[in-house]
């Protein structure tokens, strides 16, 4: 065979490649195969297509006298290409979705990535069996006293991410026993300080240097995501500067990953997991702890709080010398309020400063939960600071929770409703802020509440109060909202710090006085201000009354001339029209599809005919004609029922889980 020969077949060869895969794509109605797919499948089709012509045209004799019968297998050829084309997409996109397989170029360093993780599972799954949790793991029993110590055990030895991920679960009392809560909440971050000369490489990466006048290479502090030094701007103020580890967001997304697999092999098989929800607990902490490592959240914080009031103070942000990894905040002059107390520190030691100073802070938290909707998350004690001066610190605004005005309104009435005793009202306030489910007992779920009400009268706890009152709503299957276990995880949090402060101190009779006392701030007191506050709501209701009656003449004239009518709009939103056209769509497509392939199997078993080719008859042709149109019409369905898996396939936005319980902005 010639040059120039082979250079035109080359060519046609080519060209009827391209056309078959670009006339799959189009046939199937997906435009967005990958384009090595396409070319595999449009070239897989070509020599497909070739055969058939083959096998078909070697029953023509002469076939430039029978043009026809040669036409009609050319056509029956191109049509079984796209077929086969069309065919191979739909069955690798079924097989293989789009985006579940990574580039090649990729492979190594996934492979690298993989090996890594592997190891340090099976690191984890060996220091949990050592420690005796092997059948927990496997799902083969239930909590039990006994594990709460060797689960703390074995947290710890597992690293700082899972050391954190055990003090968060400390705070949920409301779904593990108070065991589990008081053993893990002995658990202590013990981090290595990083050296300066590693510190300091991430101050010239982010170009900051230069603004300090001088800083200490000693940490003030070092913690597992990142570590505090003292410095001093060329201005004069002093200040701390918070530095990420460089190594930390590697180590973190690891250890994030195996306790997510963990979480679900464990929620896989056994019924506690279950119950508790592991698996959103093991996500609520993933999405928040990776907040954290960005601190520009933590500034958006800081900004949205405040500066603070009164006896609590909150450092301010420098703004313009922050970063993702590095936060520059004020400097403030004190110790963590578990160090100063130690050393006998305070107020003059006296127990009633003490207990002004547990006043103070609670009531800061209050208003920022009750009055400002942004409160801090995570007030732990080691949080809290005790300033020289005598006053209180709030820092490490990493953690904040947020609630909008429709959620602090509801949670005012809940807390009303507690502090009224009625369980009536809680039971009403709880199911006005939390979905229920498709069968619950109402009156169980309002005698369960009144036994709590009953028992808890006097001086007990509050966050006591709220860990039971959160145990009655799972219970009865009710899911709380993320944003209200913020505000109880965060109350029962600051419990040890002000158990701290001021051993003792009332909880629960100091917030029904803040709550009394902002009662009676707002409430209008005066006869001036409760004529005031009634002929404003009287003219934001004048339009509505100045039109009632017309309204209510027109109905009544409706009702009684017969021509009551109610107008529904079906189909309103644009989003479920194309939703139902899609669906019809589909549907004759299919009926289509169908049609054919039945008219197919009708013309193929006819015996006799005009003859095309000494093999193939007129019916037996146009029967493979709707064969292959029936084949067409299936594949654009399926075709269309794989794009909507894969569409499907990426988790939704996670919302906030009920482990940390907030929102950040």
């Amino acid at each position: 065979m010639s040059f120039p020969i082979l250079l035109n077949y080359a060519v046609g060869s080519v060209v009827n490649v391209a056309l078959i895969a670009y006339g799959s794509r189009r046939l199937l109605g997906v435009r967005h195969f990958p384009l090595t797919r396409t070319v595999v499948a449009g070239l897989l089709g070509e020599l497909g297509g070739n055969r058939i012509i083959n096998a078909l045209a070697s029953g023509i004799h002469q076939p430039s006298r029978n043009v026809g019968p040669a036409l009609a297998v050319i056509g029956l050829g191109v049509a079984s290409s796209l077929l086969l084309s069309m065919a191979i997409l739909v069955a690798w996109q079924a097989l293989v979705p789009y985006g579940a397989v990574p580039p090649p170029s990729s492979w190594p360093r996934r492979l690298r990535a993989r090996a890594r993780r592997t190891r340090r599972y099976w690191q984890i799954v060996r220091i949990f069996t050592r420690a005796g949790l092997g059948t927990l793991l496997r799902g083969g029993v239930a909590l039990s006293p006994s594990m709460a110590r060797s689960l703390s055990g074995a947290l710890d030895s597992s690293g700082v991410v899972f050391v954190k991920f055990g003090q968060v679960l400390s705070t949920r009392r409301d779904l593990l026993p108070p065991e589990f809560t008081a053993e893990l909440g002995r658990l202590q971050d013990r981090v290595t300080p990083l050296p300066w000369p590693e510190i300091e490489q991430v101050l010239r990466e982010e170009q900051i240097t230069e603004e300090f006048a001088d800083i200490d290479r000693e940490p003030l502090a070092a913690a597992s995501i990142a570590q505090v030094h003292t410095a001093r701007l060329r201005t004069g103020e002093q200040v701390v500067v918070k530095v990420r580890r460089p190594d930390v967001v590697d180590l973190v997304e690891r250890d994030l990953d195996i306790i997510g697999r963990l979480a679900r092999r464990l929620e896989f098989r056994a019924a506690w997991a279950r119950t508790i929800g592991v698996t959103k607990l093991a996500d609520g902490f993933a999405e928040a702890l990776r907040e954290e490592l960005d601190f520009r959240v933590e500034l958006q914080n800081l900004e949205a709080v405040g500066p603070g009031s009164g006896n609590v103070v909150i450092p301010y942000a420098y703004a313009d010398l922050s970063s993702k990894r590095v936060l520059v905040m004020q400097r403030l002059d004190g110790r963590p309020v578990t160090a100063a107390l130690a050393d006998g520190a305070g107020p003059d030691a006296d127990h009633a400063g003490r207990v002004q100073l547990a006043r103070d802070l609670l009531g800061t938290m209050l208003r920022q939960i009750v009055i400002d909707g942004i409160f801090h998350a995570d007030p732990h004690p080691g949080n809290i600071l005790l300033l020289r001066d005598g006053r209180l610190a709030l820092i490490d605004f990493g953690s904040v929770g947020r609630l909008d005005s429709e959620l602090r309104a509801a949670l005012q009435r809940l807390l009303l409703a507690l502090d009224r005793r009625d369980p009536v009202a809680v039971t009403d306030a709880l199911l006005e802020v939390t979905a229920r489910p498709d069968e619950l007992d109402e009156q169980a779920l309002e005698r369960a509440v009144g036994s709590l009400l009953v028992r808890l009268r006097g001086a007990e706890a509050a966050m006591g109060m709220f860990a039971e009152l959160f145990r009655i709503v799972a219970r009865h299957e009710l899911s709380v909202p993320p944003e209200f276990a913020a505000v109880f995880r965060a109350l029962s949090t600051l419990e040890g710090g002000l158990t701290m402060l001021a051993p003792g101190f009332d909880i629960v009779a100091e917030a029904e006085q803040f709550g009394r006392a902002q009662l009676h701030a707002f409430a209008p007191t005066s006869p001036t201000s409760l004529k005031d506050a009634v002929a404003g709501e009287a003219m934001t209701l004048l339009p509505m009354l100045r039109r009632l009656p017309r309204r209510v003449d027109r109905i009544t004239a409706a009702v009684e001339g017969g021509r009551l009518s109610l107008n529904i709009r079906l189909l309103a939103d644009e989003r479920e029209r194309t939703t139902i056209g899609g669906w019809l769509q589909q549907i004759v497509i299919t009926v289509l599809a169908a049609t054919a392939g039945l008219m197919a199997v009708v013309l193929l078993a006819i015996k006799g005919g005009p003859v095309l080719t000494p093999t193939l008859s007129l019916y037996q042709f146009l029967g493979y004609c709707l064969l292959v149109i029936c084949s067409l019409l299936a594949l654009r369905v399926l075709a269309g029922i794989f794009r909507a898996g894969t569409r499907q396939l990426p988790a939704s936005p996670p919302t906030r889980s009920m482990i940390m319980g907030q929102r950040r902005e």
